[in-house]
């Protein structure tokens, strides 16, 4: 099997610019994890070297119970409101939405992804600021 170095560089880029922690891709049958740190549930000890201290990325979020329906990023890349700039917003608070309406729109790699919504419901929060970096799986709306 050939790694595609160029690919692991652009992972490694990405973990720089919006400051994650660790990467994954998968097209067909190839994974690719791209991780800052050397974690491990093994036995076996890491070493691990660092000129500074070691300080963890992952971001603090107060533990609030969350009801109603997360749609989450499909992609990392920047979170933006609007299709464009001074452009009404697809949705505010309290807005109605129906399952396959566009939610926002995720920049990555210079490529604007549209965001559905994966639910029918009422916009009760919205969890990123407009150009917000987002990464794969973070909440994004919370619908009632």
């Amino acid at each position: 099997m050939k790694i595609d170095k160029k690919i692991i560089q652009e992972l490694s880029d990405y973990l720089k610019e919006f400051d994650l922690t660790e990467i994954e891709i998968t097209e067909k049958d190839t994974k690719i994890k791209v991780s800052k740190n050397n974690v491990s549930i093994s036995n076996r000890p890491q070493v691990i070297s660092s000129s500074s201290p070691v300080t963890s990325s992952v971001a603090t979020q107060t533990q609030n119970t969350k009801s109603g329906t997360e749609i989450t990023s499909p992609i990392i890349g920047t979170a933006y409101h609007a299709p464009e700039p001074g452009a009404k917003k697809f949705v505010e608070v309290g807005k109605k939405i129906k399952k396959g309406d566009t939610i926002m729109i995720v920049e990555a790699m210079k490529t604007m992804n549209h965001v559905p919504s994966t639910a029918d419901g009422v916009v009760k929060e919205i969890c990123v600021e407009d150009g917000q970096p987002v990464e794969f799986g973070q909440t994004i709306i919370i619908l009632e």
